[in-house]
């Protein structure tokens, strides 16, 4: 296998058609298609599905993890090699590199609206790394680890996942609020079960369970409204809207502005952040600037 090769699977996974991927790498489409099936024959295997878009095959995802982990190494040493390289005959010193490392890794959006972007200001700083930031729920962020498609996952899951390095980072927590206005019309005798059942519900995404939690609790069998708002910020301004009722995280009602409908119905979502376990001063950077911007976060337990 040759890191040229690699780095065309890489491409075109990622930009899902050999033309992007091509674009990308500044070759023809003919030479990706080349470089895949020099591939396919050292290893044995077909690797990607040729078709729109383009999809890995499972031993193409079995590969993929692999050989991004090692065009990471190999991209970070040529940097390091072009940051001090020789001396240039007419400065006399050294010029660093105006390139950056990419480190790709995944988040979930309530994290990247409240406390994840003191990370990303502290890596701007750095110089050294240009971050790719995923978004994906915090119980599915482990999955983009596992296929190598982040390096670092901000996860609600404690299990590690092979390979990698766990820490806790902190809590969010999660209760459940809704404007004045909507408590008014909607739980005018407080947040019983038969209110809940038929009052409007904020979703963010399908993958949202924080308020499917409490409905199950509450009113197990109720089939409510609900309305779907895929940006986090945009979700709480929907609640101080009066659309419906949501989970909201301390974080993003820091002066108590909408009603918590009861205290008992809180959630505590404990994060992780699980990286490669990879001799990468570009990954240790990041790792160092997330575990610092999540220390405003309630520890664990708390």
């Amino acid at each position: 296998m040759e890191l040229d090769q690699l780095r065309a699977l890489a491409a075109v996974v990622d930009h899902e058609t050999f033309d992007a991927a091509a674009s990308e790498l500044r070759l023809t489409p003919s030479a990706v298609s080349q470089r895949i099936k020099a591939l396919e024959r050292s290893v044995g295997s077909v690797l990607v599905r040729r078709l729109k878009p383009v999809r890995p095959t499972p031993a193409g995802e079995q590969l993929l993890r692999s050989a991004r982990q090692l065009l990471l190494l190999a991209d970070e040493a040529v940097l390091s090699l072009r940051g001090s390289g020789a001396a240039d005959a007419n400065d006399g010193g050294a010029r660093p590199s105006a390139e950056r490392l990419r480190v790709p890794i995944v988040a979930n959006a309530d994290s990247i609206a409240t406390w994840l972007p003191a990370a990303f200001r502290e890596i701007a700083l750095g110089g050294r790394v240009a971050l790719e930031l995923l978004r994906d729920d915090e119980h599915a962020t482990a999955d983009l680890l596992r296929s190598g498609d982040a390096v670092g996952a901000i996860t609600a899951d404690p299990r590690p996942v092979q390979g990698c390095t766990i820490r806790p980072l902190g809590t969010m927590v999660y209760r459940a609020k809704a404007s004045r206005g909507f408590v008014e019309r909607w739980f005018p005798g407080g947040p019983t079960p038969e209110a809940v059942a038929v009052a409007p519900v904020m979703q963010y995404d399908r993958k949202d369970t924080h308020q499917l939690a409490v409905l199950a609790r509450v009113a197990p069998d109720a089939t409510p409204p609900q309305h779907f708002i895929p940006d986090s910020v945009q979700y709480v301004e929907s609640v101080h809207a009066g659309l419906g009722w949501g989970m909201v995280p301390d974080q993003q009602d820091p002066e108590d502005s909408l009603v918590e409908l009861d205290p008992s119905w809180s959630e505590d979502l404990r994060l992780y952040w699980q990286a490669w376990t990879l001799e990468s001063p570009g990954l240790t950077e990041v790792t160092s600037a997330v575990v610092r911007a999540a220390q405003t976060l309630p520890p664990h337990g708390a």
